[in-house]
């Protein structure tokens, strides 16, 4: 009895995450660790409400939208940055990171002069609990945004030595990932503290 082979057909690769499977770990993660300080935000805003509407009326409401529109703009750099990259123009994503980094760059100065502004309004760890869970949050975000300004420049001076091309852009990719997750942790802080306090 002959037993003829079927040529076995070529598996396809199907649909890849963009960048590397271990910044999607990192990003998740930081949703883990940013939903424990979330948890603490809810616990502390239900027990003390009166605090929590009384504080936020305190807070330098322009200093938290300068920081949105930062990190929004710099996140939309990024991804012109990418688009760039993909279609192969490696001197103009350069410039669309750099720009994203310079934009980045903002975060901390705002962010340092609205602390400057608390103190001067008498908005430190004294202050109540609402203070405390402020700085709870945004002292950990800063961090994280810290890492993702150190993580640009070091993008960009690889990108501008040639380590990337179209064909293989991970750690840019990588990259913008984790400044679009701070991003919406911002965006959550924002809420919660300027917002819809």
């Amino acid at each position: 009895m002959a037993t003829s082979t079927l040529p076995v057909p070529a598996a396809t690769p199907g649909p890849t995450l963009p960048g590397h499977r271990a910044m999607w770990v990192a990003i998740c993660l930081e949703f883990v660790e940013f939903a424990v300080f979330f948890a603490v935000y809810f616990a502390s805003r239900w027990n003390h409400p009166q605090d929590f509407q009384t504080g936020a009326a305190r807070l330098w409401t322009l200093g938290g939208v300068l920081i949105t529109l930062v990190m929004v703009t710099s996140g939309y750099l990024l991804t012109r940055m990418l688009r760039a990259m993909r279609q192969g123009r490696r001197v103009a994503a350069g410039r669309w990171l750099l720009l994203a980094l310079l934009v980045g760059l903002a975060y901390p100065g705002i962010k340092l002069a609205e602390w400057q502004w608390n103190q001067g309004q008498g908005l430190d760890a004294g202050a109540g609990i609402f203070v405390v869970v402020y700085y709870y949050l945004t002292i950990n975000h800063f961090v994280h945004s810290s890492w993702g300004l150190l993580g640009m420049a070091w993008g960009w001076m690889r990108l501008r030595t040639g380590a990337y091309t179209a064909a293989d852009c991970r750690g840019l990719e990588s990259l913008a990932l984790y400044w679009h997750a701070t991003d919406l942790v911002w965006l959550m802080i924002f809420s919660l503290f300027y917002a819809f306090a």
